[in-house]
């Protein structure tokens, strides 16, 4: 009988940095055949320089370089798991990406229901420079501390924006708020896979919340959060979208994006909190243009948004 498929859950509130660590590793595999499953191909989750071609979808899966493969789970988690249990050759490792609302040990419970697929580590990112402030959020806060202490491995990410002995503070609250978890420090979530992959959590330790077995919680996300996703043909001013879309007055708590610019390149857009970041994108459907936003039920401004879309919009 042939070994189970080790499996990492990368779980962390919004804009923390799980899909730039799954590229990473997808990047920094070596021999490594690994399956990745994320919620939605719409929140563009993979660089597209990792894509064999323009074309690749097979049904639900997403063809990557390497043998490696991407599949879109949605809802149907159970199914999307079975799917990969039966590709061939089977993968040597699934990296499976929550979503910023969902509670990872709730998700990491699921794999015990599939025989052939074994927990490898609940791994949980976190942004060294909002994290304190995500962790006292009235809205949020609760969600941010139970995933912490759901994990086996924490990583906090971007330590290049907080000084040192911010860092260190930060580390020395971590083990009062989750002293069952191994901590590392990161950069643009750049961690060597083996310091995250075969880590072979045969037993964890039991859990803080005994989360019911749902997948991203949804009913308590669909509480917390709203989320808008436009598509659009047109190019825009990404220079002014981008400060636009950080109006406190929006409440937006993440964005992703792909947009033409007015000068014809494609740009990605990252939005965190009050920063937004625009980069140079090779994405294979440059035509289309795709905005995903999030924020706190209430305070989202999803007219807002289109509106400045709108105005940033060019001919």
């Amino acid at each position: 009988m042939s070994e189970p498929i080790p499996v990492t859950v990368v779980g962390g509130y919004l804009g923390a940095g799980k899909t730039t660590l799954v590229n990473h590793l997808l990047r920094e595999r070596g021999a490594r055949r690994i399956a990745v499953l994320v919620n939605d191909f719409g929140e563009l989750p993979i660089d597209a320089d990792l894509i064999e071609s323009p074309e690749p979808r097979q049904g639900t899966l997403l063809q990557l370089a390497g043998g490696c493969v991407c599949c879109s789970f949605g809802s149907d988690l159970m199914a999307a798991l079975q799917q990969m249990r039966e590709l061939q050759p089977a993968p040597d490792h699934i990296l499976l990406e929550c979503s910023g609302v969902a509670h990872p040990a709730a998700v990491a419970r699921t794999l015990g229901l599939l025989p052939g697929l074994a927990l490898d580590a609940v791994l949980v990112l976190a942004d060294a420079e909002t994290l304190h402030e995500r962790a006292a959020d009235r809205y949020v806060g609760e969600l941010v501390t139970q995933q912490l202490q759901e994990a086996d491995l924490i990583a906090v990410n971007k330590i290049d924006r907080v000084a040192p002995e911010a860092i260190a503070a930060l580390q020395r609250w971590l083990v009062g708020v989750a002293p069952r978890a191994r901590v590392l420090s990161c950069t643009h979530a750049r961690l060597a896979p083996e310091l995250v992959l075969g880590q072979h959590i045969e037993t964890p330790a039991p859990r803080r919340s005994e989360v019911p077995l749902t997948l991203p919680a949804a009913d308590d996300a669909g509480r917390r959060f709203d989320s808008l996703s436009l598509q659009f043909e047109h190019a825009v001013d990404a220079t002014r979208l981008a400060a636009a879309l950080v109006a406190p007055g929006l409440s937006l708590l993440r964005a992703k994006g792909l947009l033409r610019d007015i000068d014809g390149a494609l740009r990605s857009l990252q939005l965190v909190g009050s920063r937004c970041e625009l980069g140079v994108s090779s994405h294979p459907r440059p035509d289309i243009g795709r905005l995903v936003c999030i924020g706190l039920r209430g305070p989202f401004d999803a007219e807002g948004v289109r509106s400045a879309v709108r105005d940033c919009s060019v001919a």
